[in-house]
């Protein structure tokens, strides 16, 4: 029995000194210790000391440990180690890791996250947010825009390039706003409130573009002419990535230059030959410079030895001589200005090439670089203002709008919907202040912009629908007084920009945090790839040395999580958040398990198996998104009212994380690992659940309900009343109907009937009539009235002004002529 007892006391040491990730050392001390107290008590003999030996001497002596394990490990790792194409290095050594890193180590530091700081606006960029921006919606009629110009105005175009809306990246040595990262964010959620038409084109020039890129890695010539006229609006720019063969793959791109000797502004000058097919791309129709990315060939040598030169940027005037520009896409019905481009064998001087000579075949670790920063900006701040503005709108029209004599927004179906909206908005704007915050920081966050851009556009098209679902017939009639419906059809074109969301949720998520993130296995891919085999070989055995005891670390600290429920694991405060730590400390752990298991299990098959790395990046997401909501609590002051959907979020969240890992388990490619590590994480089954159906009444009455919550879950939207913002219609509607819900009953009660809420005015004259009511309190119903019928009724036209205008003769370039000028390039050749 006391064998027993040894046993269980070495097994119980190893677990405790695994889950605080004790050294090597610790291990070994432990252990001896145990083993010479075995001695004394005649426990322990003289076999368990030379086990204890036989392992613990080659671990511990350095020399020994390399030579006859690391190195032989090394050659196998060689072996199997997948293969990675340049375009994936690069995306891999591009960016920054941030607090995704701390989240996949299996071990968060909260104390950590509490302390970056919360981001703020400068005195110039609130003011730039009440004056301007303001005023540019003021300006800005979307209807017009979408339905009968498909284009903002002249007006407001010039308002746009005179008040810097294309330079908010810009440096101010160069004429531009530069305002942080957490401004623009702000801006757009802001445009966004109104028409995703303007925030659309407002956003490609600060995200992925010429002045991005021009002023990381453009020469001080390029700089100088490009910066100044693009902050004052001379030049709008656009950058053509996206080729018809090459979409989500932009590394496939199959556009080309080819180096050559050619006569420029009267001189022989070195220079390339570009020919480019490009689509999707935004200003690209009213753009006056070009950014494109094409493969570079120097089939002569005259640049070096080599002839493949790699993704290389280019800036070029779009009135090059032939340069194909002008033409649109029509995205949606949300007709911003996007369109294709063409060049076929045009001849420029190699200085137009970004950065110049030095910068050839850089291009695309120049854009994931880019893109790491701007896909975490444009993309989730246009989808967080649209879900805000569903939101506020849906608050208010739920209590506005009556059936069977209720206001909708109490109906229990109802407050389903509107709890989702209302958790999704609070969640989206967390997880977005979150994201920009870090940029402000000087983080490149590759991985987090990945999780936000995706997660950001899918709950924005579940509001939206959710939204339209709750609107029923207003939602879906078209006209001037409908705020939805433009959402609703825009919500597939963020989905598919910038990477679509499939391949962002099946393969860059987690393809790149796994590799990114996790502690050990760059280090290890780094070590194998040295040429200084003795270097390697010493590089390796910290990095998988440290690896092994990472993953026993893991195992212990999950099963021990997933045992007690986290119950005694930390947590930065004793309140109803605590559980919600303690949750993502046990996920935490059992997502790095899982990561190392399915790595060393499926090795370089990992990468083809998606539905495994999805699932994994699922998990990592809703990490990053519960981490975003309980920052934002704590950086708001743990206000009590904004409880409801603070645990609706995270209760949504984590409910997602559990079902990503069972189900990762019950698919788990090896069966017999799957079903065992499902009992490790699982040992009382899934115990999680999403919000109750109290906590979501909260969140709709919070919606619904005017007070300091939903003001702080309709931050930075445009909802100033004014005639042409249906938004702040609705929402000083909202005020009318509650100031005339009191005297709705005292006229009621005082004629004795049930009266409908319909007919204020008739209501009003009645209380006059019975002597119940003042005249300003009769004008309050009418008032009321007249709003209610604004926001329950909805657009109808005469039947020419729908008829499509026929006077225009021009067809479109579509798939058949485009199939067709391919045929015939084929016939010919």
């Amino acid at each position: 029995m006391n064998v027993v007892f040894l046993i269980l006391a070495i097994v119980v040491a190893i677990g405790a000194l695994a889950y605080y990730r004790a050294s090597l050392t610790m291990f070994t001390a432990a252990i001896a210790a145990l083993l010479v107290v075995g001695s004394l008590t005649d426990t322990s003999g003289i076999v368990a000391w030379l086990i204890f030996l036989a392992v613990a001497l080659p671990l511990n002596i350095a020399s020994v440990r390399q030579q006859y394990i690391t190195k032989p490990v090394l050659g196998l790792y060689r072996k199997i180690m997948p293969e990675m194409s340049t375009t994936e290095k690069e995306a891999i050594d591009a960016g920054t890791t941030w607090w995704e890193a701390d989240l996949f180590r299996g071990n968060p530091d909260w104390h950590k996250m509490h302390n970056f700081p919360k981001p703020r606006l400068s005195a110039e960029e609130q003011a730039f947010l009440d004056g301007p921006v303001e005023e540019l919606l003021a300006m800005v009629d979307d209807w017009h825009s979408t339905h009968e110009r498909a284009d903002l105005s002249p007006e407001v175009y010039d308002y746009l390039k005179s008040k810097g809306f294309f330079a908010m990246i810009i440096a101010k040595k160069y004429g531009g706003l530069e305002f942080s990262a957490y401004a623009q964010s702000c801006v757009l959620q802001k445009l966004t409130s109104k028409s995703m038409m303007l925030s659309s084109i407002v956003g490609v020039p600060n995200s992925l573009g010429p002045g991005e890129l021009l002023q990381h890695y453009g020469t001080d010539e390029q700089k100088n002419h490009y910066l100044p006229r693009l902050a004052k609006g001379l030049d709008v720019p656009c950058f053509a990535l996206t080729s018809p063969e090459a979409g989500s793959d932009a590394g496939a791109i199959p556009d080309f230059g080819i180096v050559c000797k050619g006569e420029w502004q009267g001189k022989e000058v070195l220079g390339m030959r570009l020919t480019w097919n490009k689509r999707y791309i935004t200003l690209a129709p009213i753009a006056t410079v070009l950014g494109l990315a094409f493969k570079l060939y120097d089939p002569e040598k005259l640049l070096g030895d080599k002839e493949e030169l790699g993704i290389t940027c280019a800036l070029i005037p779009a009135n090059t001589p032939g340069v194909k520009i002008g033409r649109r896409h029509f995205p949606l019905n949300v007709p911003f200005q996007n369109g294709p481009t063409q060049g076929d064998n045009i001849f420029v001087p190699l200085d137009y090439i970004i950065g110049g000579a030095p910068m050839v075949g850089q291009g695309w670790k120049m854009l994931v670089e880019c893109l790491s920063v701007g896909r975490a900006i444009t993309l989730p701040s246009n989808s967080t203002g649209g879900i805000k503005a569903a939101a506020m709108a849906t608050g208010a029209y739920a209590r506005i709008r009556r059936q069977f004599k209720l206001p909708i927004g109490k109906m229990e179906g109802v407050e389903e919907a509107m709890a989702r909206i209302g958790g999704y908005a609070y969640m989206a704007d967390a997880s977005t202040t979150m994201s920009v915050g870090a940029i402000d920081l000087g983080e490149k966050p590759s991985v987090i912009s990945a999780i936000t851009k995706y997660h950001m556009t899918e709950r924005m098209r579940t509001a939206i629908n959710d939204a339209m679902d709750v609107h029923g017939g207003k939602g879906i009639c078209m006209g001037p007084n409908n705020y939805l419906a433009r959402g609703y059809q825009g919500a597939p074109v963020a989905i598919t920009v910038e990477g679509a969301n499939i391949l962002t949720r099946n393969m860059i998520i987690y393809g790149q945090g796994a590799i990114r993130c996790h502690p050990y296995v760059l280090a290890e891919l780094q070590a194998a790839q040295l040429e200084d085999e003795g270097a390697a070989i010493t590089a390796f055995d910290k990095a998988v040395f440290g690896h092994i005891g990472f993953a026993i670390s893991n195992f212990f600290r999950t099963f021990w999580l997933s045992l007690t429920g986290g119950m005694f694991s930390h947590a930065p405060y004793n309140d109803a958040t605590a559980k919600y730590y303690k949750q993502m400390n046990r996920f935490s752990a059992a997502m790095a398990l899982m990561s190392d298991v399915a790595m060393a299990t499926l090795g370089g098959d990992l990468k083809r198996r998606e539905r495994i790395s999805a699932r994994l990046g699922d998990i990592l997401s809703m990490l990053y998104l519960t981490s975003a909501v309980l920052k934002r609590f704590n950086d708001e002051g743990r206000q009590v009212q904004d409880l409801p959907l603070v645990q609706w979020a995270c209760e949504d969240n984590l409910a997602k994380a559990q079902l990503a890992l069972d189900e990762l388990f019950d698919n788990f490619p090896n069966r017999a690992v799957g079903v065992v590590l499902k009992r490790v994480v699982f040992p009382w089954g899934r115990t999680l659940r999403k919000a109750s159906d109290k906590v979501e009444h909260q969140v709709a009455r919070i919606m619904q309900t005017p007070c300091e919550a939903r003001s702080r879950l309709g931050a930075h939207l445009y909802l100033t009343n004014e005639p042409g913002n249906q938004l702040g219609r609705v929402e000083q509607v909202l005020l009318d109907i509650l100031a005339a819900e009191p005297l709705f009953d005292k006229v009621a009660k005082a004629a004795n009937k049930r009266l409908p809420f319909y007919r204020l005015h008739e209501v009003a004259d009645l209380g006059l009539e019975l002597g119940v009511i003042s005249k300003d309190e009769a004008n309050k119903l009418r008032l009321a009235e007249e709003g209610r019928l604004f926001v329950i009724n909805v657009d109808d036209f005469e039947p020419e002004y729908l008829a499509a205008d026929n006077s225009l003769t021009q067809q479109p370039n579509g798939a058949d002529a485009l199939n067709e000028q391919q045929a015939k390039k084929t016939k010919a050749a």
